[in-house]
């Protein structure tokens, strides 16, 4: 199997933390407030949620991109913790509309308590967002925030509408992962810098700048599909099982004679459930130059981010976000 990681060193994500940690536990505070209820079902529900937290990666964003307007405020923390919300309201969604049954190494919220309790248990989470930022008149988080749930759920119907056909055109690719990823970091970005710089103007360039960072993002997450599951600790070839068109798989079959295109997606409609003929089609990505131009992509987003980035000072919240585009393209899972 081909690698897709360099010998460098990966950031260690608690190194980039360590200036906002007193933040993050703060930030933890408020979600866990914002998380209870007085319904001993959903209130055993919203503890697991809770112990089954990611990287924290979406309220670091909020964190360091507050620094970069100025010094944090209580807003701040209710913003992590709105995005935090949404986030894992959209997360337990997913999992009901992808029959999904694991996630981070947890049985999903559908596989313990099934599909009518998870989807109410998402609605209750973005409730209790909206409730959190419109009980302390957080109407601009608001605003960004509703933004990002607009763009998730229309790039989530594109890719529905366009996966029936296996739709092979980039420029579709890019909008797609556009409003489903990139938004959402955008928006975490945005709603940091609004709650402590009241430019307008600024808070669409951060908006931009997180949009930069959540495409590359995706795509990293669209390489590891062709990446080595021990190292990724990610099986390969999940989103050729899904039928999805990820960046490196376009690029190879624009880019293959007719009869290669004919051969590999007759496979990814026919066959996608037989892990040998996946592997062929993984193999075929890695010959066809389909990993090497994602990841030059990716890195062209990285750079836009970052000269973007450079505009304003130099400050902790500017390096911290430096630091985590870096990480966002280097990390192994």
């Amino acid at each position: 199997m081909f690698s897709l990681f360099s010998s460098k060193k990966e950031r260690d994500l608690s190194d980039i933390q360590a200036p906002i940690n007193d933040d993050l536990a703060q930030f933890e505070r408020v979600f866990r407030q914002a998380m209870r209820s007085k319904i001993t079902l959903l209130d055993t529900i919203m503890r697991y949620l809770v112990r089954r937290k990611g990287k924290q990666m979406r309220p670091m964003f909020v964190f360091f991109a507050a620094k970069l307007g100025g010094d944090i405020t209580p807003a701040t923390h209710r913003g992590a913790a709105l995005i935090e919300l949404l986030h894992t309201a959209t997360l337990v969604h997913d999992d009901v509309v992808d029959d999904a049954y694991e996630r981070r190494g947890f049985f999903s919220i559908n596989a313990i308590w099934k599909n009518k309790i998870s989807v109410l248990v998402g609605d209750y989470l973005l409730s209790r967002g909206l409730l959190l930022a419109i009980d302390n008149g957080d109407f601009q988080a608001l605003q960004l925030l509703s933004r990002a749930v607009r763009e998730m759920s229309e790039g989530e119907l594109l890719q529905i509408e366009r996966s029936r056909h296996l739709n092979l055109d980039e420029s579709v690719y890019y909008e797609i992962i556009r409003q489903k990823t990139a938004s959402l970091i955008a928006s975490a970005c945005a709603v940091g810098f609004a709650s402590t710089n009241s430019d307008k103007t600024l808070q669409q360039k951060v908006w931009q700048i997180g949009e930069k960072i959540g495409m590359a993002f995706q795509i990293k997450d669209d390489l590891f599909d062709f990446g080595d599951s021990q190292q990724t600790g990610k099986p390969t070839g999940i989103d050729i099982k899904e039928k999805k068109m990820t960046l490196p798989l376009i690029y190879s079959l624009n880019n293959a004679s007719g009869s290669d295109k004919r051969r590999i997606i007759y496979i990814i409609k026919q066959h996608s459930a037989n892990p040998k003929r996946v592997e062929e089609v993984v193999n075929f990505v890695h010959q066809s130059g389909g990993i090497a131009y994602a990841q030059e992509v990716m890195n062209q987003y990285r750079q836009a981010a970052l000269e973007q980035l450079r505009e304003f000072p130099d400050n902790e919240g500017r390096r911290g976000l430096e630091e985590l585009i870096s990480f966002t393209i280097e990390r192994k899972k």
